[in-house]
């Protein structure tokens, strides 16, 4: 966590296939997705609005929704999860 930065969880909710790829691929380069269609991402105000523009050229905004939800210190600390542990990116290394 660095300073001047929030934490936000981004939720989506995107039927397509081909556009949901997309955006779990943009989120990827921002955070740490912790759940099938959640992402946990520490952000400055900048790369938020970056953030929020480069998702805007995948979403059709008739059927798809992407939620982005700040925390505050206090509620930062109170987060806990139960059960399984978090998804895997696949890791690729090209040689």
């Amino acid at each position: 966590m660095a300073e001047g930065t929030t934490l936000y969880v981004i939720a989506y909710d995107i039927p397509a296939d081909k556009r949901r790829s997309k955006v779990h691929r943009v989120l990827s380069g921002y955070g740490q997705w912790t759940q099938y269609s959640l992402f946990e991402c520490w952000l400055t105000r900048r790369q938020y609005i970056e953030l929020r523009a480069k998702l805007a050229k995948h979403l059709d905004a008739r059927v798809d929704s992407v939620r982005f939800y700040p925390l505050c210190a206090a509620c930062q600390r109170a987060v806990l999860t139960v059960g399984s542990t978090r998804p895997d990116d696949p890791v690729t290394v090209i040689i």
